[in-house]
């Protein structure tokens, strides 16, 4: 579907006037799995980006590594490089007998602006270590060095560890991947739809305790710090509302499930961020879902000479 057939999922409202609108597919599950509602194309391919990070946490898993708490839930993180985060890669890493050197992520700033700007005011620079999929990059690493895998080719789609993480994504979403692209991070990217990523989350938090896709989500929800940040929506939802989990994905894509089997994903065609929180706060009230955490989410007010002049608001 082009982008001028996509329906509008936020609009831009200045001083009363329509600005602009995000466009963009989303839908919803009801808690037996079933579409509840949708919008646009959500059955059609998307890179999912960081959403795919869980499925590749239980590829972390079945290789074998033995990853519990706030450690399994920076394995599935899109960390903002807070001094913890750092800390706990480091410390993945170490007991594998590994330094950061060994990360392929490319160099970066954290991807939360009040770190970048301490960092940054320190005389700080970027690094791997601050990119934000490190955690992931950390587990798969160490995965690879307890199974005597390669660590240098270990982004390498045909490397044991990426067969397990494509595995684990297209048993989840019940989806064969369209295309396979690379991510901002260098991990192999696949092509799934948003339907088949809220169905993959829902599986995730139904799963058997202790199998591993419900050891994912359970470390997720239980250290929404580790997955997010101090200063998150995804760590603000998982902390609110309990049994959610919620993960953020580059290009303005999001996945959450809720501990009944309601789920959303959308994407915002244009990858803005500013209509994120306010198409989730919309979406997970329509899924019935009544906190006042929704108002913190959904907040993105526009300025004028200093103030407040309008909104990014959801238009569904």
């Amino acid at each position: 579907m082009p982008l001028s057939a996509l329906p509008a999922l936020a609009e831009v409202i200045r001083s009363g006037f329509t600005e602009g609108r995000h466009r963009g597919s989303l839908v919803l599950l009801a808690a037996d799995g079933t579409v509840e509602y949708a919008l646009g194309a959500p059955d059609a391919p998307v890179f999912p980006r960081s959403t795919a990070k869980p499925f590749q946490a239980v590829a972390t898993l079945r290789a074998g590594l033995a990853l519990d708490g706030a450690a399994l839930a920076l394995a599935a993180s899109s960390h903002s490089a807070e001094d913890f985060h750092r800390d706990a890669v480091r410390a993945i890493l170490a007991a594998a007998g590994l330094t950061e050197d060994a990360l392929r992520t490319p160099a970066d700033l954290p991807l939360d602006r009040v770190e970048a700007e301490l960092l940054l005011r320190s005389g700080g620079a970027a690094a791997p270590i601050l990119m934000d999929c490190s955690g992931k990059h950390a587990g798969w690493l160490a995965a690879s060095a307890a199974n005597g895998w390669d660590t240098a080719g270990y982004l390498d789609a045909a490397h044991p560890i990426q067969v397990l993480a494509r595995e684990a994504l297209e048993e989840a979403t019940g989806e064969s991947a369209t295309h396979i692209g690379t991510d901002g991070c260098g991990a192999p990217l696949l092509a799934v739809s948003l339907t088949g990523l809220a169905r993959g989350y829902r599986s995730l938090v139904l799963a058997e305790p202790g199998s591993p896709q419900r050891r994912v989500a359970d470390a997720m929800r239980a250290h929404p710090e580790y997955v997010a940040g101090t200063r998150r929506a995804d760590t603000w939802l998982m902390r609110a509302v309990p049994g959610a989990l919620s993960k953020m994905g580059a290009e303005a894509v999001q996945v959450v499930a809720l501990a009944d089997g309601r789920a959303l994903a959308f994407k915002i065609d244009d990858g803005a961020e500013r209509a994120r929180g306010p198409v989730l706060a919309a979406a997970l009230r329509r899924l019935g879902v009544e906190h006042e955490v929704l108002g913190r989410i959904g907040a993105e007010p526009l300025h004028g000479g200093g103030a407040v002049v309008g909104e990014v608001r959801a238009a569904f």
